[in-house]
């Protein structure tokens, strides 16, 4: 889980979710597949469209693709019974395509930018609460070196006493300068 497959499932699932035909969570699935996106978020947003929000999200694609291809809408009100559905096919099916296209396009580049962003903040969020912590622990430990005490085990090795003659480091002979034959 990732920003890119996340942006990425968020445009696949948003997309698919303005298909027009039964199936979207079987080409959801080849398509992040396919893409290496997350296939949880995708699938969670195709469910987007639901026997609730079919109806108006279709009409509006439907309106918006017929204002697009400048027609004339044929129907206010979106009936989805059988055989409605099979007579106004001919005159619906160009105009609800390029609308569902438009719209699953626009929904899923905002949703992917947006998935994008809000991560991207997250990650600074993080790097800067890491820095506020690393900079107020340098600060603290400057400040205990200051007053003279820490917390640490053993004091650092620059700060240990020296002694004030240096000890006489016997030497070994090495032998004579030219070693033999």
């Amino acid at each position: 889980m990732h920003r890119r497959s996340v942006g990425g499932a968020c445009f696949i699932g948003m997309f698919c979710a303005f298909i027009p035909l039964p199936g979207q969570m079987l080409v959801v699935a080849v398509l992040t597949i396919a893409t290496r996106c997350n296939l949880p978020i995708a699938l969670a947003l195709v469910w987007v469209t639901n026997p609730v929000t079919f109806t108006p999200m279709f009409l509006f694609a439907y309106k918006l693709g017929a204002w697009l291809i400048d027609m004339e809408p044929v129907v206010s009100e979106l009936d989805l019974s059988w055989e409605s559905l099979r007579v106004r096919f001919a005159a619906v099916w160009w105009p609800l395509i390029i609308g569902c296209l438009v719209c699953g396009w626009v929904s899923g580049l905002t949703l992917m930018v947006i998935a994008r962003l809000t991560w991207r903040l997250h990650i600074l969020r993080r790097w800067r609460q890491r820095r506020a912590k690393a900079l107020s622990t340098s600060q603290r430990q400057r400040r205990d070196d200051a007053a003279g005490f820490s917390l640490r085990a053993t004091p650092p090795p620059d700060s240990r006493p020296r002694p004030s003659t240096p000890a006489a480091i016997p030497r070994r002979s090495r032998g004579p300068a030219t070693a033999p034959r």
